[in-house]
């Protein structure tokens, strides 16, 4: 009994349940030895030409569940003040190392000191 599946659209995984996914995953798993068996046993062609739409469908089982599992997470750590560091942003090492604006825009005690005291000159500049 071999199962027909149909190529998985991932707009209706997103809809599904976790366990649902996962044993959608399975299923697709055990075809897919099944037709990796019928290659080496020198299976009928359309069976070979189903490995590849099966190996995406995998694929697009994963990506959809991990999606989500990322997006459940992001929901639960949203109001924390830490994020787990796969959850920060990315961009780049150097832009995660920079000052942040708060702190670009302080000024040390010796600054402050002689802005307070040797403030802008004030000229009456005739018309």
């Amino acid at each position: 009994g071999q199962l027909r599946v149909a190529k998985i659209k991932a707009y209706e995984l997103r809809s599904s349940k976790k366990d649902a996914m996962l044993k959608k995953l399975e299923e697709l798993k055990n075809e897919l030895g099944q037709l990796r068996v019928a290659k080496v046993t020198g299976g009928a062609q359309s069976k070979l030409a189903k490995i590849k739409v099966v190996r995406k469908s995998i694929a697009r089982v994963l990506t959809v569940y991990n999606q989500t599992q990322k997006q459940k997470l992001r929901e639960v750590y949203a109001d924390r003040k830490y994020l787990p560091t796969d959850l920060r942003v990315k961009k780049t090492r150097a832009i995660r190392r920079r000052l942040s604006p708060e702190e670009k825009g302080k000024k040390t005690m010796k600054t402050l000191k002689a802005e307070r005291n040797f403030p802008m000159r004030r000229y009456a500049v005739k018309a």
